[in-house]
């Protein structure tokens, strides 16, 4: 009896570490944070329970909606760009057969880098007399104020995003060599043309992994905070001032833990409500072998 009580009780032994992140570094942040929002809490004084008066607060605050439509446009421009170029990308490196792993590196590398030396090395770009105004102008075209314009400042921060797309690359990667080879060898002898076979074949069994990278796309957009941070601060005149920006200048510089705490809360239910979006629209286009 005792040997089988050991044996029940060894399998909680190995996941007991994942338990032990999953309910400190998740759940219990969770739970606290949702705690945080019903309260008007002042990092330098006490908590008074206001129940839903911060979240009520938030659809009267001028910052709260600019921030919002700041980032659904910064998410409208990011997310088909980042997800289309990706998708090339993988299509790229599928069908390269020397070399392969030297330009799957290369892809890949940027993602390794950290957000603050994202910004710094796209600031030095971006600058007036930075690299791509060189560029610009030895082609006879007008140099932009890429962090100095207000229409321009967004594109910016798309450029400097979009550049660290290497894990999205590998996922439809993995997902285009899952892709039966047989497949395509009988398209080709039925005499099915290279963009007839991607329509018909590539992009329908490639449809899940497309969902996936959308719906992390999205993710990423509405979370995005440390390039824009360093990049722009969220200018000129609040044209970049990301709904994350807003979330942390109210924790971070207001110390307004509880108003912050609600606006955290109000941006996981939109990309819940994306996301579940999303994935009702994609069963009309969506291929799943059953």
């Amino acid at each position: 009896m005792q040997l089988k009580g050991r044996r029940k009780i060894v399998p909680y032994l190995f996941i007991s570490p994942f338990l032990v992140g999953l309910f400190v570094f998740t759940l219990f942040p969770l739970l606290f944070s949702l705690f945080m929002s019903v309260h008007d809490w002042n990092i330098m004084g006490g908590k008074t329970f206001v129940g839903f008066g911060n979240f009520s607060k938030l659809f009267q605050d001028d910052n709260f909606a600019h921030s919002l439509n700041v980032t659904f446009k910064y998410s409208a421009l990011l997310v088909p760009l980042n997800v289309g170029i990706a998708l090339v990308l993988a299509l790229l490196l599928s069908a390269i057969r020397r070399g392969a792993g030297f330009f799957k590196t290369v892809f890949y590398l940027p993602s390794i880098i950290s957000g603050v030396a994202l910004a710094l090395i796209w600031t030095w770009i971006l600058k007036d007399k930075g690299i791509l105004n060189h560029l610009l102008t030895a082609v006879g075209l007008d140099a932009v104020p890429w962090l100095r314009s207000p229409g321009a400042a967004l594109w910016a921060v798309v450029l400097t995003t979009i550049w660290a797309q290497g894990a999205m690359m590998m996922v439809f990667l993995s997902g285009i060599k899952a892709i039966p080879s047989q497949v395509n060898e009988a398209a080709m002898i039925d005499g099915a043309t290279g963009f007839t076979r991607f329509r018909t074949i590539t992009m329908p069994l490639l449809s899940p992994t497309i969902v996936y990278n959308l719906i992390m796309a999205i993710i990423a957009s509405f979370q995005q905070l440390t390039v824009v941070m360093n990049l722009t601060n969220g200018g000129p005149l609040k044209s970049t001032y990301l709904y994350a920006l807003f979330v942390y200048e109210n924790a971070f510089k207001k110390f307004q833990l509880g108003y912050a705490a609600a606006s955290a809360w109000v941006m996981f239910l939109i990309i819940l409500a994306l996301t579940g979006g999303v994935l009702y629209l994609s069963k009309k286009w969506t291929y799943y072998e059953v």
